[in-house]
């Protein structure tokens, strides 16, 4: 195969990349970002309580990441889907 029709593809390729419609997603606003920070935190810590409670063996131990699984789960809920 020889060099031109190798960089005619190639130019092709980058002409057909650069002609595409571009699809963004609409900017968010503060609020919408502080609320996916807050409830990426939340679901974070959630995952770590979780973690640490298939590990723990000590039932005051378990009774206590019971309790801060229930209270995040509360915060996720009172958080729902986000801002309108």
């Amino acid at each position: 195969m020889s060099r031109g029709w190798e960089n005619k593809s190639v130019q092709g390729m980058m002409d057909d990349h650069d002609n595409r419609p571009k699809h963004r997603e609409p900017e968010k606003t503060e609020e919408q970002l502080a609320f996916e920070k807050k409830r990426y935190g939340l679901e974070l810590s959630r995952k770590g309580v979780l973690n640490d409670l298939e590990k723990a063996t000590n039932p005051r131990h378990r009774a206590q990441l019971e309790a801060a699984l229930a209270h995040l789960d509360g915060q996720i809920k009172e958080l729902g889907s986000g801002p309108s």
